[in-house]
């Protein structure tokens, strides 16, 4: 797809990568298939070509208006597209440049201007564990739809004590240690089951998507810089293996941090070794299952698994939770339809739109009610407490039902 940028991005960064995006675009439609929320709407509009097409027109100089806003606000960045591309377009990217510029140009009602505020200020705020712990306190007073957001309080369990030769990093993130913390202590007790001590740098800590995403994108990129600070002492050191990430919208982001800092010369060297370095916690799964199989009692009963798209789409990593966890005897199962569509978490997005996620979320759980599940386990805490707010069953990261498996040594 050609385009002639509009003498204001001709020679700025975003202009020189959203121009280099669209030249790969073939405007085949192959995407719009898979769009969750062109399935829900039937808007080309509301599908990734038809939003490409008005980030097109705003990069060649057309005013955007209120309504290109609202088209690109409802993409749920799934990049469910980007699987389905035949010619590699990296639509996450060239959506993230259009919404800063839209933003710019277009603004925003009063109301919808606080409340983007406030979540991209609160959710990475120190006073949202207080929050939390106060709602929590009261979540069966809450308005239904402010408790599906506070799951119930969660008891973190023991962190291990042992050392061990073999390190990794592990990032505790913003909200994941408020709203449920064994994730993270379940994590460092299956590593350090399987010999590998769990390493947490205080100083890092939102890994900056969710104010880069709400367009905030200096604001976010503060976050990501004082992650690399935090973390490039043990990077220089070599002292760990790997930077694991348990939340896997947190790794997909950490893993983009040498993109979004390749033109800036204080940290691009950084950025690129720390993305090097980023694991998803599912990766290291085929060395542990061997050291951890003898003490694992899988549980009777099926389990539903829910890939997060920002596992299999945005780190494009399939299979290797189902795969090993079968291998260390659960009964793991994937729908048998629609697997790869969103559930409608997409960070913010349910607070943002909740017309179309609780739509996605109630159609993913068909599909995954219908293995009659004992347990749903995903990989990213929005899906889990996302689908939680819809559901009976309990819904847990699978790393915590490993964790509960495991035998005393």
């Amino acid at each position: 797809m050609q385009t002639q940028l509009a003498p204001e991005f001709q020679g700025t960064a975003d202009g020189r990568e959203a121009e280099a995006i669209l030249r790969k675009c073939v405007h085949c439609g192959f995407c719009t298939a898979t769009c969750p929320t062109y399935q829900l709407l039937g808007d080309e509009l509301d599908g990734p070509r038809g939003r490409i097409y008005l980030m097109k027109q705003v990069l060649e100089g057309q005013p955007p208006t209120r309504a290109t806003q609202l088209h690109l606000d409802r993409c749920l960045t799934c990049r469910n597209c980007e699987t389905t591309c035949p010619s590699g377009v990296q639509y996450g990217h060239l959506v993230d440049i259009g919404r800063r510029i839209v933003d710019e140009k277009v603004p925003r009602p009063a109301m919808e201007s606080a409340t983007r505020w406030l979540l991209k200020e609160g959710l990475t705020s120190p006073l949202f564990a207080p929050a939390m712990k106060l709602g929590q306190s009261v979540r069966g007073l809450l308005p239904e739809t402010l408790r599906a957001k506070v799951p119930a309080r969660q008891d973190a369990g023991t962190w291990p004590t042992r050392t061990h030769a073999r390190k990794v990093l592990m990032l505790a993130g913003c909200v994941q240690p408020s709203m449920m913390p064994n994730i993270n202590s379940a994590t460092a007790r299956v590593l350090d089951a399987a010999g590998i001590q769990t390493v947490i740098a205080p100083e890092a800590g939102c890994c900056g998507a969710v104010k880069f995403h709400l367009n905030d994108h200096e604001g976010g990129k503060a976050h990501m810089r004082a992650n690399i600070d935090a973390w490039w002492p043990h990077a220089e050191r070599d002292d760990v293996e790997a930077i694991v990430m348990n939340a896997s919208g947190c790794g997909v982001t950490v893993r983009d941090y040498g993109h979004l800092f390749k033109d800036d010369p204080a940290y691009a060297l950084k950025a690129r070794r720390i993305s090097e370095l980023t694991r998803d916690l599912s990766e290291l799964l085929p060395d542990l299952v061997p050291m951890l199989k003898p003490r694992v009692r899988a549980p009777a009963g099926v389990v539903a698994y829910h890939p997060p798209c920002t596992l299999q789409h945005g780190q494009k990593l399939r299979g290797g939770v189902e795969v090993n966890l079968r291998a260390l005897g659960f009964d793991m199962q994937v729908a048998k339809s629609e697997a790869h569509l969103c559930c409608g978490s997409a960070g913010t997005y349910s607070v943002l739109q909740p017309e179309l996620a609780y739509p996605l979320r109630d159609r993913k759980l068909g599909h995954l009610n219908q293995l009659q599940p004992t347990t749903i386990v995903s990989a990213n805490i929005g899906c889990i407490t996302h689908l939680q707010s819809g559901s009976e069953t309990p819904v847990r990261h699978w790393v915590e039902l490993l964790d509960a498996a495991l035998t005393p040594a």
